[in-house]
C-alpha cells in the first residue's frame, strides 16, 4: 500500500509539472494508480492490454481500462468484450507487439554471453526465455524435466533458460540437480537480463511464447510456440494465424506436456542446417511483415488521437 500512495504522490507530481497530455497505463497497478489520478486531474487515459488478467476474487474490480484501450491481438479484445462490460468496442484499438528488428537481428553479437555463461557456442544451444513466475513457467519446468532425454537424444546440446520470477530458485535448484546427475553443465540459468537480444540471438532453436518468440523469430531462429495457455508447436506457414489470432501466446490450445515439446525438439535437432536457416529467413519475414514498429506507433497513435479528439 505504502508503493501505491508513493508512486501515485510521484505521478500526479510529473503529470502537473510536465503538463502531460495524455497518460497511458501498461499494467494492472499502474493503470489502478492512473485511474485514481484520472479522477482527481480530469486527464485523457488510455491503457494496453497485453495478457489476460485474473478477474476472479474480486480482481476484476482493480483492473481498470482507459477512455481508449490498446489490445495487442483479436483474442485480447475478445477478452476485453467479455470481461468487461463497461469497455464498448468502439474504445478499442487492435494492434501489434513490434519488434525492432534492427537489434533482434542474427548479426547481433552475443560473445560476451558466452564468456560470462562459459557456453560453447559450438554446441546446439536451445533457448528459452520467459519470465519465471509461476503463472508463466509451466515450459520451463518441462524443458528442466526432459533435459537428461535431449541430452541422450544428442549430447552436443546446451539449455539456456533465460528470466527471473517467482519460481527462478526452484528451478535453478532442479537444474543444477539434472547438471549433477549428468556429471555436468547442460543446463544453464541465466536469470534477469535487460540484453535478451543477445540471448535470443544466440540459440540455434528457440522455446517460448509471445514476445520473447518474436524476438528470436527476428533473429531468424527456428521457433517451438509454447507456454502456460497452450501448445503451438514448431512454428510455420501452417501456424501462422492461429500465431497470429493469439498474438503467440498460444491460448485456446492444446495445454502443453512434456511429451509433445520433446518431440518438436527432435524434430528440430534432426532438420539441417541448411532447412534451419530457411526456416529462421521465413521467421523473421513474418516479424517485418506483421509485427513492425512503425504499425506499433501508428496504432498507438490513432489511440492518442482519438482520446484527445473525444469528450472524455
Amino acid at each position: 500500500v505504502s508503493n501505491v500512495i508513493k508512486s501515485y504522490n510521484m505521478l500526479e507530481k510529473i503529470i502537473l509539472e510536465e503538463k502531460i497530455t495524455v497518460v497511458h497505463g501498461h499494467a494492472r497497478i499502474p493503470s489502478f494508480i492512473c485511474d485514481l489520478l484520472k479522477r482527481k486531474l480530469k486527464f485523457p487515459f488510455v491503457t494496453t492490454a497485453h495478457w489476460t488478467f485474473d478477474t476472479s476474487h474480486g480482481l476484476k474490480y482493480i483492473t481498470k481500462w482507459g477512455d481508449k484501450t490498446i489490445a495487442v491481438s483479436e483474442d485480447i479484445k475478445k477478452y476485453l468484450l467479455d470481461n468487461y462490460k463497461n469497455i464498448k468496442e468502439e474504445n478499442i484499438f487492435v494492434t501489434v507487439n513490434g519488434i525492432d528488428t534492427d537489434k533482434f537481428s542474427k548479426d547481433a553479437n552475443y560473445d560476451d554471453v558466452l564468456s560470462e555463461f562459459n557456453i560453447n557456442n559450438n554446441k546446439t544451444k536451445i533457448v528459452y526465455i520467459s519470465r519465471l513466475d509461476e503463472s508463466r513457467a509451466l515450459v520451463a519446468r518441462h524443458l528442466i524435466n526432459i533435459a537428461k532425454d535431449i541430452y541422450e537424444y544428442k549430447k552436443d546440446i546446451e539449455i539456456v533458460i533465460v528470466g527471473g520470477g517467482d519460481v527462478f530458485e526452484e528451478l535453478k535448484q532442479k537444474a543444477n540437480e539434472v547438471n549433477k546427475d549428468l556429471g555436468k553443465k547442460v543446463i544453464t540459468m541465466v536469470g534477469a537480463r535487460s540484453d535478451i537480444y543477445k540471448f535470443a540471438n544466440m540459440g540455434d532453436l528457440f522455446i517460448g511464447v509471445s514476445r520473447s518468440a518474436l524476438e528470436a523469430m527476428a533473429c531468424e531462429k527456428p521457433c517451438i510456440i509454447a507456454g502456460n495457455e497452450g501448445y503451438i508447436g514448431i512454428f510455420n506457414e501452417e501456424k501462422l494465424n492461429i500465431s497470429i489470432n493469439t498474438n503467440f501466446c498460444c491460448r485456446d490450445t492444446l495445454m502443453a506436456n512434456e511429451d509433445m515439446l520433446l518431440n518438436d525438439i527432435k524434430i528440430l535437432l534432426d532438420t539441417d542446417n541448411e532447412k534451419r536457416k530457411q526456416m529462421g529467413q521465413y521467421n523473421r519475414g513474418i516479424v517485418q511483415k506483421y509485427y513492425s514498429i512503425e504499425k506499433m506507433v501508428n496504432d498507438t497513435m490513432l489511440a492518442y488521437e482519438s482520446v484527445l479528439n473525444s469528450n472524455v
